[in-house]
């Protein structure tokens, strides 16, 4: 009788958190995309203290996670982390109000901050591109990139380099393994990468999205992200882009800026967010399917200007025959 007591508690709060069409409204934008109170506030035309309190009620129920950035909180909700029984009444809630007009207004004002994100990243890398091997040099030195090829070396991997950027790191990996792919959004980044690659015919540079890779599945024994993480919106999800394209037993390399306060630095190189806590991205590499994960600062170089950097490792399970290896 206690038990089923508890689960007809457990059944009644689930079900008074989704009888408000604000906390569906939330649930519905966070269960897509990871975004702040100051976003959601605009999204649904509402004040703080009224979003805030709703997240508030769905975060101490268990529907949503949040972590810093910052001086801000950002939220999420993970579908696949909910208790069954919640997954499907959100489930059966979302699917009879998705195409209400209050929702679909929802949706285009995410669509029209999402565009935003994106316009102020592409912005600084179109013009960014003629400049940014000495502007990455100057601010984060180049040990951090050298100890990322130390992760990754073994001459029969296929490697991709999320973000490739202008194609430094791409063309250094192309003399130590079978074959580079190189992938970035920006087409000014690849144009000054394929000059980089010159004679280096074991690699392919390909335009996509971090987000919907131009990749198969399993298709790579290694997945490299450098100085990129802090340039996206959805990290989450660009992570378990680069696990869906790693071979069983792949290795994913992240090497990125460490939490910082330094707000002007941010706006200055076009990022997204003020870098990641280690407990932080390691939490999230985990979510993503990466396991024996590491995430450790990187010692500053002499002479740098920007933030100390980190570096995150794990690898995909699975027995396939690719990075795994380099473990035994």
């Amino acid at each position: 009788m206690i038990m089923a007591s508890s689960q007809t508690q457990m059944l009644t709060g689930w079900m008074e958190a989704l009888s408000d069409l604000t906390r569906l409204r939330l649930l519905r934008l966070l269960e897509r995309r990871e975004l702040g109170v100051a976003e959601l506030c605009d999204i649904l035309q509402m004040p703080q203290s009224t979003v805030s309190r709703h997240l508030k009620r769905l975060a101490e129920g268990g529907w949503l996670h949040s972590h810093r950035n910052g001086t801000a909180n950002l939220y999420r909700m993970t579908l696949e982390e909910l208790a069954l029984p919640a997954r499907r009444l959100w489930t059966l809630s979302r699917d009879q109000v998705s195409d209400t007009p209050v929702f679909k207004q929802d949706e285009l004002r995410l669509a029209r901050r999402l565009e935003q994100r994106q316009s102020s990243t592409a912005a600084f890398f179109a013009g960014a591109a003629g400049r940014w091997d000495k502007l990455r040099l100057e601010l984060y030195g180049q040990s951090f990139q050298d100890q990322a090829m130390m992760a990754l070396l073994s001459p029969d991997w296929t490697v991709v380099d999320l973000g490739c950027g202008t194609g430094q790191m791409t063309a250094g990996l192309a003399d130590h393994v079978a074959r580079v792919i190189g992938v970035d959004q920006s087409e000014a980044m690849l144009r000054a990468a394929r000059k980089r690659i010159g004679r280096h015919e074991n690699v392919e540079l390909r335009r996509g999205d971090l987000d919907a890779l131009p990749l198969e599945s399993s298709g790579c024994d290694v997945a490299l992200l450098v100085l990129v993480l802090t340039y996206v919106d959805d990290v989450p999800i660009v992570l378990k882009e680069a696990v869906r394209v790693l071979r069983g037993g792949g290795r994913l390399v992240v090497v990125d800026v460490m939490e910082h306060g330094r707000d002007d630095f941010r706006r200055q190189m076009g990022q997204a967010c003020r870098g990641f806590r280690l407990e932080d991205l390691s939490g999230m590499l985990t979510t993503a399917g990466i396991r024996d994960v590491s995430v450790r600062p990187l010692t500053p170089e002499s002479n740098v200007k920007g933030p100390v950097l980190l570096l995150a490792a794990g690898r995909k399970p699975g027995d396939g025959n690719g990075a795994k290896s380099m473990d035994d």
